[in-house]
């Protein structure tokens, strides 16, 4: 990822009651904190490439960067995980997309029907298909897009009673079974 080098550290600019005042320079900063984060990489790393006093530092500029975008922590959390998940779908399609040979005891396994061009491993891309459509399911569980499942159990009681409310609605004897 290209990251300006940032171990130098922002200039840090202070009110006249000492508290930190962002600025264009601090938020992009931070926004690039976020970046690597999103990458998966840990709090450590990212302090020590963008030149933070420690850990604790770099998470603080992640969740500043996060919070700029959205106020609320699980929303915050959320499009960290979309990120990632972005990031995991492009990978698996890249292996959806590439071309795979079968090999066997290292050997490439020629096609039957033309012996002049290695037979194709469809194994890593049906792997692709299925992890695509996993990351695709966690995206939507965690964006709430799929409608809740609603189930309505009737029982033989309740439809008798049902009968018998219309009937009594319509002024009729409802029939009577045995």
């Amino acid at each position: 990822m290209d990251t300006p080098d940032h171990r130098s550290g922002p200039k840090r600019t202070r009110s006249a009651q000492g508290r930190y005042i962002r600025t264009p320079d601090s938020a992009e900063r931070d926004a690039d904190a976020c970046r690597l984060r999103n990458l998966a990489m840990p709090y450590d790393e990212i302090a020590a490439q963008m030149g933070y006093a420690d850990r604790s530092a770099a998470r603080k500029a992640v969740e500043r960067a996060m919070l700029l975008t959205v106020q609320e922590p699980a929303a915050a959390q959320r499009t960290l995980q979309l990120g990632r998940l972005d990031l995991l779908f492009r990978e698996a399609w890249a292996v959806l997309k590439a071309e795979h040979i079968a090999i066997n005891n290292g050997r490439v396994i020629m096609n039957p029907a033309n012996s002049n061009e290695p037979l194709r491993d469809h194994a890593p891309v049906l792997a692709a298909i299925d992890r695509l459509l996993k990351i695709e399911e966690r995206r939507a569980k965690l964006l709430g897009l799929d409608a809740p499942v609603r189930a309505e159990l009737i029982t033989i009681d309740a439809i008798e009673a049902e009968v018998a409310r219309l009937a009594a609605e319509l002024d009729l004897t409802p029939p009577v079974h045995r």
